[in-house]
């Protein structure tokens, strides 16, 4: 499965205004909850939910947040750059910048690990998350992530 096979242009956005976890959070879900047509707070419950387990702050600059509910039909991808960057409550302590935002159906536990870890993976490449940080439209984010996706 490829990122772009579940990530909408319109579930990207290339400047986060958000300053905090929860905010950012809120801000991912808004165009996710739009397409899939379901209420945005249902959505924010669910991933902080998911955050008092543990922060989805990755290290190096990444946060996925992440969690499932049970009246979706399939996979939703946001994605969100924030320029100065926010305090994730990352393992590395360092502020986020690159957010991937994934809701899974609840019964989809195979489908929802499997893209959760193409997008830890081919986040692991520096070049790429160095040329999403200066990408300036949602348009460019889009070809950086469909090139790497299809080298990956």
């Amino acid at each position: 499965m490829k990122i772009l096979d579940v990530l909408q242009k319109e579930a990207v956005l290339p400047d986060l205004k958000s300053q905090n976890k929860k905010s950012v959070i809120e801000e991912l879900a808004m165009p996710v909850a739009r397409i899939a047509g379901i209420n945005h707070q249902k959505i924010l419950r669910v991933l902080m939910e998911r955050e008092q387990i543990g922060s989805t702050g990755i290290g190096s600059g990444i946060g996925i947040p992440h969690g499932k509910i049970g009246d979706i039909e399939s996979l939703l991808l946001g994605f969100g750059l924030s320029r100065k960057g926010v305090d994730f409550e990352s393992i590395d302590s360092r502020p986020t910048h690159i957010f991937f935002l994934l809701i899974a159906p609840e019964n989809a536990r195979d489908l929802h690990l499997e893209l959760l870890g193409r997008i830890a993976r081919i986040l692991k490449n520096e070049p790429f998350r160095e040329r999403l940080l200066y990408a300036t439209d949602r348009d460019q984010i889009v070809s950086i992530i469909k090139e790497e996706d299809e080298a990956f």
